[in-house]
């Protein structure tokens, strides 16, 4: 049975956008969209979930601890060997205007992450995992979150392209979620149930399209 790992933020964990009434709840597994991946891929995946509130590509965040992703995809590669397909929607927070980060440099966070997958042997028989690099969708209308992110919406609408070229350049596969879904304009950073099912949706086309184009094995089974 193939292997998922699904690595992210907030938005993998699947945190409600946020108003004053109501922080850090949580959508159920099945709305999540890895629990939509995992629907859609049927009974002969496993989709495991790595989604960590906070989390960035390569960056340190002096508020809010352990949430480097470059130090916490080994121990997770580790966890849950063998994995086939990593799954990488980062970067979001990465936008935060106290890392003063490029877009061009968020992109190449994001590849530091798709070295580690591909030098790895955290695959099968000791090989290195595919990867799918997903862009997160633009920051949409920001309230909540406004002096966190200041300048975030106009950077986090360059990232596709630089995302793209990362991915190309480390051989892995891409998906820009924005042609897909937008952020909830209840916070701008976090997705409403729709936007998870379109997602995952979305996900699990480009996974499979990704496993039938370099295996040579049968597909899993999809119902």
């Amino acid at each position: 049975m193939p292997t998922i790992l699904c690595f992210g933020d907030s938005n993998t964990w699947g945190c409600i956008p946020i108003d004053s009434d109501a922080p850090g709840r949580r959508h159920p597994p099945d709305v999540r969209w890895t629990g939509v991946l995992r629907r859609e891929l049927g009974d002969g995946w496993w989709v495991a979930e790595e989604g960590l509130n906070g989390r960035t590509t390569v960056f340190d965040d002096p508020l809010e601890p352990y949430r480097n992703g470059r130090e916490l995809l080994p121990p997770a590669l580790v966890t849950h060997h063998p994995v086939d397909v990593v799954v990488l929607m980062l970067g979001t927070n990465d936008l935060k205007h106290r890392f003063d980060a490029e877009p061009h440099e968020i992109a190449a966070g994001a590849g530091a992450l798709l070295e580690i997958v591909r030098t790895s042997a955290a695959g099968p028989d000791q090989r290195a995992p595919r990867s799918l690099l997903v862009c997160p969708a633009p920051v949409g209308r920001l309230e909540r979150f406004a002096a966190d992110f200041v300048g975030a919406t106009e950077k986090s609408r360059e990232l596709a392209s630089h995302y793209a070229q990362v991915a190309a350049a480390h051989g892995a596969a891409f998906l820009d979620a924005g042609q897909h879904i937008r952020s909830s304009d209840v916070d701008g950073i976090h997705l409403d149930a729709e936007a998870h099912e379109a997602l995952g949706r979305a996900i699990a086309a480009a996974v499979q399209a990704m496993w039938i184009s370099t295996s040579s094995a049968t597909p899993p089974s999809t119902v």
